[in-house]
């Protein structure tokens, strides 16, 4: 029973995931287009192992004045604005260290310690999400994500 449970409440993990990773991929194919980030993204495609590793971590650096006045807020009573504020951070962190690593993942792995790292995090999560997919709530969850794609497929065609 209680495993049951946990697998639920995992699989929902999960599923919030899978769809945040999808929008935020979205999100940044489309700011790299808006932006014209080509140049850009052909310079961390070359990149040499460190700058790669220096780009890599920029992001997560100019998130921590964010990540501080979210605590800020919380300590000062505004958790509306402090939970908000952190949510905004972590997406946007989120979006970049991702789009980021597709480009320089090549460059980072040249590192054995960052390659133990990426191997051990990868292999748990491919575990963890082996175990997920076969849950009745993660089926659920790809069946109500088609709908909905389809959905919005449907209510994009009526706007272009």
């Amino acid at each position: 029973m209680i495993k049951k449970v946990l697998l639920s409440i995992f699989a929902v993990i999960v599923i919030i995931e899978e769809w945040l990773w999808d929008a935020l991929t979205f999100a940044g194919q489309w700011f790299s287009r808006v932006l014209h980030l080509e140049k850009f993204d052909d310079w961390l495609l070359n990149a040499t192992p460190n700058k790669a590793l220096l780009t890599f971590f920029i992001p997560l650096i100019l998130a921590a004045p964010f990540n501080v006045l979210a605590v800020v807020l919380l300590a000062r009573g505004a958790i509306i604005e402090g939970i908000l504020v952190e949510i905004g951070v972590k997406l946007f962190t989120t979006l970049l260290v991702a789009r980021i690593f597709r480009l320089v993942k090549t460059a980072l792995l040249t590192f054995g310690w960052f390659a133990m790292i990426y191997n051990t995090i990868t292999g748990v999560l491919h575990w963890a999400h082996d175990v997920i997919h076969q849950t009745t709530i993660y089926q659920f969850s790809l069946k109500l994500k088609a709908a909905i794609k389809i959905q919005v497929a449907a209510l994009l065609k009526t706007f272009t």
